[in-house]
């Protein structure tokens, strides 16, 4: 038996201030997160919403009280996970029948009735535009012992009024608007995540202040497509410029772009402004117009290249990066010919690159697919090796060049080294201690660097993914 919740905050038994009061007890919480950046940044208003009543943030499954999937449809590969992942979960339930599991995002959306009636372990579903529900939901499990549902999209929810909890750390996303209205025939996302919305346009600048407050130095505005924000007349350009000013010393960033509204005007305003990080990522998602229409994408290749020949014109040391579709229904050999023409001529720091996936409803699902299995791999095959070439070329010639690194993290293969990023988005790794020579060759006292320093780098090595370097004084 499933509970209905289009009014479970009205009726709920239990006001939210005695919630408060009972979650002074040890109630725990583990999220694991999916997909992409804006489903980091909805884990963070999770966890605000959350801590108000009374939950303490757990950073593994084992004695936690609720275990929170937040998850993403855009490939069948990424629902396949999360089925994978629930049968790992199971011990847990079995160990402690009081475990709450909950899904939330995309993938409880889409996907509701299939969890509901094949994944018994899964007490709460729980969409994009409900997570205000989701403390309600959970003492409603814990009392009637029924499931919890709320999928509801809406044309307004931005989150604006609450503060997402995040990590302490150099970098942090701001989501900036919510939805998507583009239809492309082949995504989920406006189905999942509903129609475009935008946060208040001063709410939105007062949060980059207090982050750089915080001790925040790099920023990502965040949206499914940030370039359609719209706000009291405001649009992207005059949001990226009002934090660029409002914070100068704090990197600005955004993700993700759609080309049809990438305008002149948004990169004549990242060009003038230092603070800006010079890097677009801009999907294309096919190199041929024929496929460019099948896919709904409202722009053509020549219109596409006008932006990427404007952004370089502006910017010279732009990074430049995509996503690319292969072998979407119909492609022909001339279709795939046509991709590799364009990533050639954009040459691209990086691609994301991913075989067609079907997504039920879309119109794209509606197409026949003829290609063989064969084809479609060496088709990605082709791409992933020449951009991979591509990429390499390009962060050979920086080898020997000094470039500005803001680190970030501790490096993920040893503790010895860090990883920061150029402005331009490229990976770094440096020693995380250095001993310079000074003018007369002795030597300096050594120096250890940490997350939030900004460091001149000298490259000296470079593969197709990642810059490595050493810090150097400017004397």
């Amino acid at each position: 038996m499933s509970l209905n919740t289009d009014n479970i905050i009205l009726n709920n038994r239990m006001t939210q201030e005695n919630l408060k009061d009972k979650g002074k007890s040890d109630k725990s919480v583990y999220i694991e997160t999916y997909g992409c950046q804006m489903n980091f940044s909805d884990t963070e208003i999770v966890l605000s919403l959350m801590s108000e009543f009374g939950y303490t943030q757990t950073m593994q499954p084992e004695g936690s009280d609720v275990i929170l999937i937040n998850t993403c449809s855009v490939r069948e590969h990424a629902e396949t996970k999360i089925y994978n992942r629930l049968q790992h979960l199971k011990p847990y339930k079995k160990k402690n029948p009081n475990l709450i599991v909950g899904i939330i995002g995309c993938m409880a959306e889409r996907l509701r009735q299939e969890l509901l009636d094949n994944y018994p372990i899964v007490d709460l579903i729980i969409g994009p535009d409900e997570y205000r529900k989701v403390p309600h939901l959970i003492e409603s499990v814990v009392e009637t012992g029924e499931k919890g549902i709320a999928v509801k999209l809406s044309r307004v929810e931005t989150y604006d009024d609450i503060t997402p909890v995040r990590k302490d750390g150099v970098t942090a996303f701001l989501s900036v608007m919510r939805g998507c209205d583009k239809f492309c025939t082949f995504c989920v996302v406006p189905f999942t995540r509903g129609r475009e919305r935008s946060r208040n346009f001063n709410t939105v600048v007062d949060e980059v202040k207090m982050l750089f407050d915080q001790g925040v130095k790099d920023v990502t505005l965040l949206g499914q497509n940030v370039n359609s924000y719209r706000f009291d007349g405001k649009d992207f350009s005059d949001l990226l410029r009002a934090c660029a000013r409002a914070v100068p010393e704090v990197r600005i960033r955004y993700t993700t772009s759609h080309p049809y509204d990438c305008s002149m005007k948004l990169l004549h305003t990242m060009a003038e402004h230092d603070n800006i990080c010079k890097y677009i990522h801009l999907p294309i998602q096919s190199g041929s117009d024929r496929i460019l229409k099948l896919m709904n994408r409202l722009y053509t290749v020549e219109e596409y290249m006008a932006v990427m020949q404007k952004a370089r014109e502006l910017m010279p040391e732009i990074g430049l990066s995509t996503d690319i579709i292969s072998c979407f229904p119909t492609e022909t050999e001339d279709d795939h010919l046509l991709t590799l023409k364009v990533i050639n001529e954009v040459k691209y720091d990086g691609a994301y690159t991913f075989l067609y996936s079907k997504r039920e409803n879309t119109k794209a699902s509606k197409m026949e697919e003829s290609i063989c299995e064969e084809t479609k791999k060496r088709r990605l095959d082709e791409i992933i090796e020449l951009q991979r070439e591509i990429s390499y070329n390009i962060n050979s010639k920086l080898v020997g060049k000094t470039k500005k690194v803001l680190i970030e993290t501790v490096s993920k293969k040893s503790d010895d080294f860090l990883m920061g990023r150029t402005d331009c988005n490229k990976s770094v790794i440096i020693p995380k201690r250095q001993t310079f020579v000074d003018q007369n060759g002795n030597l300096d006292i050594p120096k250890e660097y940490s997350p939030g320093d900004e460091v001149s780098v000298k490259i000296n090595k470079a593969n197709s993914a990642t810059l490595f370097g050493e810090p150097v004084l400017i004397r």
